[in-house]
């Protein structure tokens, strides 16, 4: 599977556009310009087990320090901060993983 199976090559850009620079990935708005935020529950499965590296089923934060390059291989590492921030936002029950469900 490709990102661009369930994704705009177009809106994947934009997105990376808009946090190109150190410290300016913003969760909600990656989703929402890129796609991710409207598509349905099947399909963010799909696009969350081809981030998921090691098909563990869940995100840790080495694999979400990666996550804009799954996007686009020339694309930087999310920093630290913004690493924990994603975390924080998408781990539900604080176990220091991201979950498909």
């Amino acid at each position: 599977m490709s990102i661009t199976d369930v994704l705009s090559a177009d809106d994947i850009a934009a997105a990376l556009q808009e946090c190109q620079d150190p410290d300016t990935f913003e969760p909600q708005k990656f989703f929402q310009t890129s796609g991710l935020s409207k598509m349905s529950a099947s399909q963010v499965k799909d696009v969350f087990r081809f981030i998921d590296n090691d098909q563990s089923g869940y995100l840790d934060e080495e694999e979400l320090k990666f996550f804009l390059q799954k996007f686009e291989s020339g694309a930087r590492e999310l920093t630290e901060s913004e690493t924990k921030s994603l975390m924080a936002a998408a781990d539900n029950d604080g176990d220091g993983k991201i979950g498909a469900d």
